[in-house]
């Protein structure tokens, strides 16, 4: 945002400072100064001078000799080569030591150029007639100036000979560059700059004086306005202008504008800019013939409509974007850009003046939609202040007036459909101090709020906010109030207050961080990868065409086919990191990921009914899980894996019966080398030997096993407090079975019986031996185990021992063991 400091001194009462000390104050306040540039920092000794007398140069046919009035008894004579001269003209003179920002050529030199008296072929020259390049500005800035030439004043408006011409045309100006932030939609004007300017030296701020009545005529009478979409259209004020006098604007308007950078066309539209400088409001005019109907309607666009702006492009729209229509047509893009078919000629005679308050969101996303962003989409996507938009337009209507540019008709077209209030938050000096670490009165912080027209209810002891300050909701944005006037500087270096707290990690994060520890432990690397994947991802990895895996999230705007889709397994990752690994010639490679899955459908733990109410749909979120992944190719096989997982549910806690069902449809596992993961009856992963095939996609040529664990799934059943029992008092007994059992006879059947029927002396079981081969019969295989039994109150005897163990024989017979004596 630029201002320039001359019209912010009309705003600031008595404001007397320098360009550096403004820029140093005010950046202190929080309206910060990112730079600034002084217009006649290169300038001295530049006066006004009338050309009395031109001579021929006797010796060069491109040049000639003018003896100039610079309000002295004696004329200062120049030679110049300049074409546009002619006697009586009035011009800007640099006399002999004085200095101009550029050379002949237009380039800036830093401290200037000196001019110094000396002779043109053999004609003495006591000083140089410049141009408004050599005086460090531009024809934008003043587009009457010549293209090739010495800038000549107006004759009916022109300085005193021999006053400073820099100061005449305006250049002993300084214009800064504010960097303003979202939340201080107010500052996105002069009046708002200079509102902080005031208030930061303690001055009194002058609000600009809006007053325009127009004649007895009413607008109504000449216009109707609709807002069909009062959401997205909160309020839409119109005035109307008849006898239009199409002109140039005064150089003081288009020096202003200039100094914003923007580009002078006429006295109409340079008004509208005028005030969106002035005050952050954009405006538009229409041509009152072209609107149709003599009525305005504020509505959204259709699906698939086009329109013509003002630039001459021919833009897409959709439903989203909100137009503003006549009675037959669509005349502009709210908040963003008028129509090509209601724009200001020269021939217009009555136009209509528009200013609205427009939904800053909506504004945004359609400004990108349509691929058109301007100054007035720049500021309505902030917000703006619905109370301030009457404000602009009759100040607007007030220029109309103030500069003879037509007739303005009395009254307003207002239909104000949300009305903005003030904000009240209460005023709690005590809590402000101990935020800041000061020691300031509850008076000096009222002074401070009152600078910029926070005013204090003494009933309810609150700081009430007008409705352009849309920065303060609580007490922590009135302290910010507090030290900016207070003086960052002077806040002193304080400790926090506060109580101790044991930190430490939330559980969901201990658990992740036992899986990193259990898998490292076991020789585990870890990996990341990418969760976004292509969907042939689900080819490489045999998932059929109506596998629920292939239901995907797809991604809006996807880098490429390659990374379209959210990942809804986490195998292709982790293959493709072994698969890298293996053709590097890494042997033995242990691989793990934490990685998130991305699943459509039911979102767990999510808030279905404020996703819907906020974005009209619960397609927004997947349920997104996190996989305990375990891949690795050498040395190790699917017990290896089963131990690792084992491993780790021992850590968190899960200390029941883990079991393993083979009948688990997972197309990319080895048909007959792979299980589900289950605890207490329920789903909690699956490991097993990646499939033939599936190693051969990803060019791995050994066999690989892998492992994934559903976070979600296990989290229910992790415990981290331990139980410890004294040592045992009385001896154990152990026993050991061999049994000959069918292949097809698992041996968690096994042990689920040794479980059920061991009684209550049961201490343990374990596996110690498993044989297949010719001295077992076909279609069987022989198995080991050794029982352990111990009585926490005595020591056992034979009896207490063999009624359990007839009672496992008994139930292994049942199911066709054949026990080995």
């Amino acid at each position: 945002m630029n201002a320039s400091l001359e019209w912010i001194k009309q705003y600031v009462k008595g404001l007397d400072c320098s360009a550096e000390e403004y820029k140093d104050a005010v950046t202190l306040t929080g309206t910060m100064v990112e730079g600034y540039e002084s217009l006649g920092e290169d300038l001295d000794k530049i006066v006004v001078g009338r050309i009395e007398k031109i001579d021929r140069h006797p010796d060069a046919d491109k040049l000639i000799v003018c003896q100039l009035n610079i309000g002295k008894d004696e004329l200062l004579q120049i030679v110049t080569g300049a074409p546009n001269l002619k006697e009586k003209d009035i011009v800007p003179v640099v006399l002999d030591g004085g200095k101009v920002a550029c050379d002949h050529d237009g380039n800036r030199v830093k401290g200037g150029v000196k001019i110094k008296k000396g002779k043109l072929r053999g004609v003495e020259s006591f000083g140089m007639m410049c141009s408004v390049e050599e005086l460090g500005s531009s024809r934008d800035m003043f587009p009457d100036a010549p293209e090739d030439g010495v800038y000549v004043f107006n004759p009916d408006k022109a300085p005193a000979l021999g006053s400073d011409a820099v100061e005449a045309l305006g250049l002993d100006d300084v214009i800064f560059e504010h960097e303003i932030t979202s939340n201080r939609v107010d500052c996105y004007g002069v009046v708002g700059i200079a509102r902080e300017a005031a208030a930061t030296f303690n001055k009194e701020f002058v609000y600009p004086p809006v007053e325009c009545k127009g004649n007895d005529e009413k607008a109504s009478d000449y216009i109707k306005v609709t807002t069909e979409d009062t959401k997205l259209c909160r309020r839409y004020c119109a005035r109307v202008v008849k006898n239009l006098k199409i002109e140039p604007s005064p150089k003081w308007m288009q020096r202003r504008l200039s100094s914003q950078g923007i580009r002078p066309i006429n006295n109409i539209v340079d008004i509208t800019n005028y005030i969106m400088a002035e005050f952050g409001q954009p405006m538009h005019a229409f041509d009152l013939s072209t609107v149709a109907g003599a009525q305005i309607i504020v509505k959204r666009a259709k699906d698939g409509d086009k329109f013509v702006t003002l630039d001459g492009q021919e833009r897409n729209l959709d439903s989203d974007v909100l137009m503003i229509c006549d009675g037959e047509k669509p005349i502009g893009i709210a908040g963003i850009m008028g129509g090509e078919n209601s724009m200001i000629t020269d021939s217009a005679k009555t136009l209509l003046f528009e200013a609205a308050c427009f939904d800053g969101t909506n504004i945004r996303l359609s400004s990108k939609r349509i691929g058109l962003r301007t100054d007035a989409s720049s500021k309505f996507e902030k917000g703006l202040d619905p109370n301030l938009t009457l404000e602009a337009l009759n100040s607007a209507c007030q220029l109309i007036e103030y500069l003879g540019a037509g007739e303005v008709v009395g009254g307003v077209v207002d239909v104000y459909n949300d009305v903005a209030t003030e904000s009240r938050v209460k005023l709690e000096p005590d809590k402000i101090n101990g935020l800041l670490g000061t020691d300031i009165s509850k008076e000096d912080m009222i002074s401070y709020m009152k600078r910029v027209d926070l005013q204090y209810d003494e009933k309810t002891g609150e700081i009430v906010a007008p409705s352009w300050r849309q920065d303060i909701h609580e007490s922590a944005d009135l302290a910010e109030e507090v030290a900016r006037f207070y003086g960052y500087d002077k806040i002193p270096t304080t400790l926090p207050k506060g109580e101790a707290t044991m930190g430490g990690i939330s559980f969901k994060m201990k658990v992740e961080k036992t899986a990193r520890d259990v898998a490292e432990y076991c020789g585990f690397s870890q990996g990341m990868t990418y969760s976004f994947e292509s969907p042939k991802v689900f080819d490489k990895l045999l998932i059929p065409e109506d596998h629920e895996l292939r239901k995907v999230v797809s991604i809006l705007n996807p880098l490429g086919e390659d990374y379209s889709v959210m990942r809804t397994q986490p195998l292709h990752g982790i293959l493709t990191s072994l698969s890298n690994n293996y053709n590097r010639r890494n042997k033995d490679v242990k691989l793990y990921e934490l990685a998130n899955i991305y699943l459509p459908g039911d979102k767990e733990g999510v808030d279905l009914d404020a996703i819907k109410k906020k974005f009209g749909t619960t397609d927004v979120l997947p349920n997104e899980r996190m996989q305990f992944v375990l891949g690795f190719y050498g040395d190790g096989d699917f017990f290896t894996m089963k131990g690792v997982i084992e491993e780790f549910f021992e850590k968190v806690g899960m200390t029941g019966k883990i079991t393993y069902n083979p009948e688990t449809d997972r197309p990319y596992l080895h048909p007959g080398r792979k299980a589900d993961v289950c605890y207490k009856g329920k789903v909690v992963g699956y490991l097993g030997e990646v499939h033939p095939l599936v190693c051969k996609n990803y060019e791995i040529g050994e066999k690989t096993y892998i492992g994934v664990i559903d976070m979600p799934a296990m989290m229910e059943y992790v415990n981290y407090t331990r139980r410890y029992e004294g040592i045992p008092k009385f001896p154990a007994v152990t026993r050991d079975i061999s049994m000959i059992i069918p292949k097809d006879v698992m041996v968690g059947t096994i042990e689920d019986i040794i479980a059920k029927k061991g009684g209550g002396h049961l201490e343990s079981y374990s596996l110690f031996d498993i044989y297949e081969g010719s001295q077992i019969k076909e279609g069987f295989k022989s198995v080991a185990y050794t029982i352990t039994f111990r009585g926490k109150e005595k020591t056992l005897e034979e009896g207490d021992i063999s009624k359990p163990m007839d009672k496992i024989y008994a139930a292994l017979e049942e199911i066709g063991v054949e026990l080995r004596k």
